[in-house]
């Protein structure tokens, strides 16, 4: 199962980090690695932002643990709610309002971030980044695993 976790951490994660890189490119026009310098500064503060690459690498890290937290997390209830096995699309909904709702209500005010106001239409593109970057890789492969594992017993 671990192995598949990892998998599953490194596919989600890098989609994540990719689309979010495109959309704040998009919006606002600064290379991509500021998006990992502004995770790291969470925990350096702003700091980070003057920082080399060594903040753009511990971004990174940071970024996986969440998206690996996220895995786990899906994985092993996964088998215990039966809720879960019904709709693909529901439980990655469900993933992306649950990541949002963490990041935003719990690991952002915990940080050394100022948390920003809430804005509905930037709440809905995170959602939808997290529901087809983060929610859909965890579902799919969640399922696919659990349902190999029943095909090999």
């Amino acid at each position: 199962m671990w192995k598949q976790i990892f998998k599953t951490t490194v596919i989600a994660g890098a989609l994540d980090i990719t689309a979010n890189s495109i959309q704040v490119y998009l919006a606002k026009g600064p290379a991509p690695d500021i998006i990992l310098k502004y995770i790291a500064s969470g925990l350096f503060g702003k700091d980070a932002f003057s920082g080399g690459f060594g903040y753009v690498v511990i971004g990174l890290i940071i970024h996986l643990f969440i998206a690996f937290a996220c895995t786990v997390t899906y994985f092993l209830v996964y088998p215990k709610i039966k809720l879960l096995h019904k709709s693909i699309l529901q439980s990655s909904l469900l993933i992306a309002l649950i990541a949002w709702a963490v990041t935003t209500r719990v690991i952002i005010p915990m940080s050394k971030l100022q948390t920003p106001p809430f804005i509905l239409v930037k709440a809905i593109i995170a959602i939808s980044i997290l529901f087809i970057c983060i929610g859909l890789p965890i579902a799919l492969f969640a399922k696919y695993y659990y349902n190999n594992k029943k095909v090999e017993n």
